[in-house]
Order: C-alpha cells, then structure tokens, then sequence
C-alpha cells in the first residue's frame, strides 16, 4: 500500500526521498524491520491474550525430559508469525504482483487449515474441563489427516494451475546479444521478443511458458518437466506439472509440521531457508545477475524479496519467545503456514529441485516418522510384535531419548540447515 502512495508522490510531486521505494532492496530492509517489531511487539500482547483465555498445550506423556514444564505453555502462536509477515508485505509489496497475490493467499490458506486444527484440539480440552476429566490425547486429534491433506491438495491446485497459466508468469530467455544470434527450441516461444539494453549492449529476450525448473550441480541446468512424458502426451505436461507441485507443497508442510516439536527448531530451520530462497528470488528477478549467474530470469520474482524478508523478520522475532524455554508454541497454525510457504516460494523461484538438500531437516524427520511407523506394521505382522527403528520419532525424540539436551539438538539441526542452504546456493555457480 505504501509502495503504491510513495510511487504517487514520487510522479505527481516529485517529493524528495519517495524514490527510495522504487528499491527493492530498501522495501526488503523495511520488511524486515516492521516484521521484527510487529512479531515482538505484538507479540508480547498475543501471548498474554493466550494465556488469559487458557489457550495452553496439551502435553503427551512420552517420557520426554522436561515434557511436564511445556504443559499448559501458550500454544497457537502461529499468529505472532502470521502478522508480522502479512503486515509489511501488505505495506511494501506491489499487491498487484502476481507472486505477492499468491503466496500471501498460501499464507493465510495453510495457516488457517492450521488453525482448524488447533481449534479443535483446544475445543476438546475444555470439553474434558468441563466435564471434569482428564484430557486425554484420544479425544481429539484436531482436524482429521483426511481434511487436512484435501485443504493442501486444494491450494497445491491453486498453485500449480496459476504458476502454469497466469499470463503473467513467465521465463524470459535470451535469443540475441550484441551481434550473436541463439535459436530457440520449437514451440516453446510464448509472443514476441522484448529487448533491454544491459551496460550498453542490446540483449533480447523472448517469453517462455512452459513448466521448466532448476537442475542443480548440471551444465545445462534447466529442466522441462515434459521431457518426463511421451512426445504424444506433452500437451498434457501441465497435469504433471500440477501433481507434482501438489505433492511439494503437501510433503513440505507435513515436514514442517512434524519438525515442530521441540523450542526453536522449526522457528529457526525456518528462517534459515528463507535467506536462501530470498538470494534465489532476488537474483532470479535481476537481469544482471541472472545474466551473470547464468540463470534463468523470472520477470516480477524480485518482489518476491519483500515478502521473504517479511518471513525472516517473522520467523527471528518469533524465535525471541519461542526459543527454549519457550513461552509460546506456534502450533499447527505457524507450522502448517511455513511448510506450505517454504514449498511455494521454492517452487515460484524453480528450485524445487533443491528441497531435498536445503529443506533436509523436514525431509529427514518426515522420513523418520514413515519408516518407524512402516517398520512396525511390518514386524508386528510378520513376528506378532511391533519393533522399532528409532528410540522414538520424530527423530528429534529420538536425539531427546539418548540424552541430549534440546537445546543442542535444535542447534545442530540448525547448523546442519546452514550448511545444506549455502551447498545449494553454491549451485548457482556449481554446476
């Protein structure tokens, strides 16, 4: 909003400093800045607020060190998270970007579907208070795995048909600089070349609409997602594509949902990737440093940068309450929000590719959970007797089970992020 009445001053009355805001770079730092203050400001308030409608936990008795202390601890402070990020984005984003419209509707979509969840589960608590019994775990999971999944599948459709078929989603590739002329693959040319003078040569581009993506540590590093189907179904590569962004977002979410489960760790592993994916962003959006890079340009991604900075300032500001101990728990609301975020801007910027490697730790504890409950159907049907792999999943009890302390654990897993965040950033070059 701002953007848009600084931009107005700028033209009508040239007022001196509103051209500051044509920056990027400067809506980035402002982002940043007011999603700090909103999350630690605000959030003061919002976890008082919390606490005077008993909104608390509901601990599982795991036998977990220190579980007793966390019973009780305000939990759905995924809104601190929520503000702070839909706060300045609303402020400084041109709102009539395509990207921006998106991942703030992700945003509300999946933290809603997590505040649903949460909802429930606090409904059922006090059902049990009022009752005047025991809250056991049994008596409400919250939103049923089923509901949950269909509200994921239902924006990963959104997603997917709109990056697929927005006119104004595009992949800008270069056909001519200076006097050297390139050809262009059949097909693949979506209407007529644009051109751009770059440090005084001419470049010109074409636009490209088609579902092509990153492949990291390749020389000819772009894939096109109909090279997985026969010649005679490449027509259909926007059903591909489209399952395939589902699945992302769907897995990505559960991921983070699931990492959610000791102080910090989600918060912090979060905020870790989203430095990542705002380098990818605002590079990808820059004509000179994609040509530099060598990778492809994305016309309007770089406002992308505004929104990434929101969710960094968010997910530090948070941190501040919710590192050990913690006096707030984000719940399904913050943690569904992120993984569905982190999913879609990945996707927006094509390095889908690259989830694995920087989103590791989501991987790794999703996957933990799978194979534990795997492995115990198995071997209580094969010998009777249910086994196990690890000492407890998510394999972060698993760590808390051996006798490391959470805080070490979280830290760890944040550090591992680091180092699996710079390797893929290193793979704008590496290759």
């Amino acid at each position: 909003m701002l953007y848009y009445l600084f931009d107005w001053l700028q033209k009508e009355f040239n007022v001196s400093g509103t051209g500051l805001f044509q920056f990027i770079t400067f809506r980035v730092a402002l982002a940043v800045i007011l999603s700090l203050i909103v999350s630690m400001w605000v959030g003061k308030r919002i976890i008082r607020g919390l606490q005077k409608l008993q909104i608390g936990e509901s601990v599982r008795e795991l036998g977990l060190p220190g579980e007793v202390d966390k019973a009780n601890t305000p939990t759905m402070g995924g809104f601190i998270i929520l503000l702070a990020i839909l706060i300045p984005t609303l402020l400084f984003a041109k709102l009539s970007n395509v990207y921006i419209v998106l991942i703030l509707l992700v945003t509300v979509w999946c933290g809603g579907i997590g505040f649903v969840d949460d909802y429930l589960k606090i409904k059922a608590k006090r059902k049990a208070k009022a009752e005047g019994r025991s809250y056991k775990k049994a008596d409400s999971d919250g939103l049923a795995g089923k509901f949950k999944i269909v509200g994921q599948v239902g924006i990963g459709l959104i997603v997917g048909v709109t990056l697929y078929f927005n006119q104004f989603v595009w992949v800008e590739r270069e056909v001519y600089k200076s006097n050297q002329a390139d050809s262009l693959r059949a097909g693949e040319v979506y209407k007529g070349e644009s051109r751009k003078v770059i440090d005084g040569v001419e470049h010109r581009f074409v636009k490209v609409k088609t579902a092509i993506t990153t492949i990291p540590f390749v020389k000819n590093h772009e894939f096109n997602y109909s090279k997985l189907l026969p010649k005679s179904m490449e027509q259909y590569t926007f059903i591909l594509y489209i399952l395939v962004v589902i699945f992302i977002i769907t897995a990505v979410s559960n991921g983070a949902n699931i990492t959610d489960g000791l102080d910090g760790l989600a918060t912090g592993t979060s905020a870790i990737i989203g430095v990542g994916l705002g380098l990818f962003a605002y590079v990808s959006g820059n004509i000179k440093f994609a040509e530099y890079l060598n990778i492809m340009y994305i016309p309007n991604l770089g406002e992308l940068s505004i929104f990434i900075g929101a969710f960094i300032g968010a997910c530090i500001g948070f941190l501040w309450f919710n590192s050990f101990p913690a006096q707030v728990f984000m719940g399904d609301t913050g943690s569904l929000a992120l993984g569905g975020i982190i999913a879609s801007l990945a996707i927006m910027v094509r390095k889908e590719l690259l989830i694995p490697i920087f989103c590791l730790v989501f991987f790794v504890e999703l996957l933990s959970v799978m194979i534990q409950v795997s492995y115990f159907k198995y071997t209580k049907k094969k010998y009777g007797e249910g086994k196990r792999v690890f000492l407890m999943s998510p394999l972060h009890h698993h760590y808390q089970k051996l006798g490391y302390h959470e805080s070490k654990i979280a830290t760890r897993f944040w550090i591992i992020t680091i180092i699996c965040m710079v390797l893929s950033v290193i793979t704008l070059k590496m290759r």
